[in-house]
């Protein structure tokens, strides 16, 4: 007897076996494992197998792979020597046949320099007038010359200076501003008379790399009588280093005398600076 067809039966779905599952999963836990393992060495370090040094100091670095940057190149001017700073001098042939090696301070220094005032960048012109530091004081040698001119009476003093740039740049800014400060003041002499004093700015030649001139103008007395003292200020800076001078006397001042010290005594310091010897000067000339 045949049975009739009954309805198909129904699919099972398909189960792994626990053994397959496992089996399955080993090697990607394996790999996880190996790459822990990897990253942790490369983070402490330790053990055998450790990364080379140059690895480990360019991951100490601010950016990983990357080399800190170079610090900045630093620019040593160079320093003037006790020899140097004298053979940056200029000598009385520089400036013609009728100067010679000093024979000492004039008179007019104490009478028409020294004096007292309630104003205190004009006290500081003063001082520095007499006293020859109007630059401040040097931070390294310093070589000063004095010439006399034989002719009208008048003198030179000149000096040369190792500086802290700083400083000097401040004293120059503060130069170019006294004529404005102190274009006209008084101030009790020694004696306890009056000097009347005037300041104006004057020019240079475009010399060094930068520079300041002052006129100076003295009106009061010297030895019992009406005097006028007239004085030219000139400063020349060259890197960290400078030159300096006054010039002039009781008849006046020669301008060309000081434009050409601030010349030839800048030649003369750049040839230094440069390691050049500046022109020999005749045998004998002062040393």
């Amino acid at each position: 007897m045949t049975r009739p067809p009954g309805p198909p039966a129904t699919p099972r779905p398909l189960r792994l076996s626990r053994r397959r599952t496992v089996l399955a999963l080993v090697p990607a836990l394996a790999a996880a494992a190996l790459l822990t393992t990897a990253g942790c060495s490369a983070g402490d370090g330790a053990g055998s197998g450790a990364a080379p040094k140059a690895d480990a100091a360019v991951s100490a670095s601010p950016v990983a792979g990357q080399a800190p940057s170079p610090s900045p190149s630093v620019t040593v001017a160079p320093t003037l020597t006790e020899a140097q700073v004298k053979s940056a001098l200029i000598s009385g042939k520089d400036l013609g046949e009728d100067w010679k090696p000093t024979q000492g301070g004039a008179t007019w220094r104490d009478a028409l320099l020294k004096g007292r005032t309630d104003i205190p960048d004009c006290q500081r012109l003063l001082d520095g007038l007499y006293a020859e530091d109007l630059l401040g004081e040097p931070a390294g040698a310093r070589a000063v010359r004095g010439l006399d001119d034989t002719d009208d009476g008048a003198q030179v003093r000149y000096q040369v200076g190792a500086y802290d740039r700083a400083a000097l740049d401040a004293s120059l800014a503060w130069l170019k501003a006294v004529p404005e400060k102190c274009g006209q003041f008084t101030a009790a002499d020694v004696r306890g008379g009056e000097l009347t004093v005037q300041v104006t700015a004057t020019a240079l030649p475009g010399v060094g790399e930068a520079r300041e001139n002052l006129r100076v103008r003295v009106y009061g007395e010297s030895g019992d009588a009406p005097a006028v003292l007239t004085l030219d200020f000139a400063a020349v800076r060259v890197g960290d280093s400078a030159l300096s001078l006054t010039n002039g006397g009781l008849d006046g001042v020669d301008a060309n005398s000081t434009r050409q010290a601030a010349q030839l005594g800048t030649q003369r310091l750049q040839d230094v600076l440069a390691g050049k010897k500046p022109a020999a000067r005749p045998a004998n000339e002062e040393g």
